[in-house]
């Protein structure tokens, strides 16, 4: 059975890493069952880990790795690590007026999706790929029991 964890590597915003790795076990879970457009690297995963981090780590993620300025909210490489900056998780949950566990939560979906053959660097492939976000945050926290 694949494994996934959740790892907290920042001070700058209180998380309850409890009830997120509720969610992600959850989450994967579900996420196996959807269908993948594209084949799947999580289906041969034996582990998966969510990295919580700052802004500062994050910017330095994506200069790295993507070659861009700046933090950005996550970042999913395909051998299983998914790196979230949880200081811009709580300025988008702000902006978009919810919770920062919402926030945590979508970005868990949008990582395991990219692992699981999905894509969003063209529109269309965007638009499917939020419309499985919501529903896997939809399914997960439906499914599974809160933390």
């Amino acid at each position: 059975m694949m494994r996934i964890t959740v790892l907290n590597r920042q001070r700058a915003v209180q998380v309850k890493v409890g009830a997120l790795k509720q969610f992600a076990a959850c989450a994967l879970t579900q996420c196996l069952q959807l269908r993948a457009p594209q084949p799947s690297t999580l289906a041969r995963l034996v582990a998966v880990e969510v990295i919580l981090v700052s802004d500062r780590r994050m910017a330095q993620l994506h200069r790295r790795f993507l070659g861009a300025r700046g933090p950005t909210d996550v970042i999913t490489f395909q051998h299983g690590e998914i790196f979230i900056s949880t200081e811009t998780a709580g300025r988008q949950a702000r902006v978009f007026a919810t919770s920062l566990e919402h926030e945590l939560r979508l970005y868990i979906a949008h990582g395991l999706l990219h692992l699981h053959g999905f894509d969003d660097k063209m529109s269309a492939e965007a638009a499917v790929m939020k419309r499985a976000q919501e529903k896997l945050v939809r399914l997960a926290t439906g499914n599974c029991p809160s933390g």
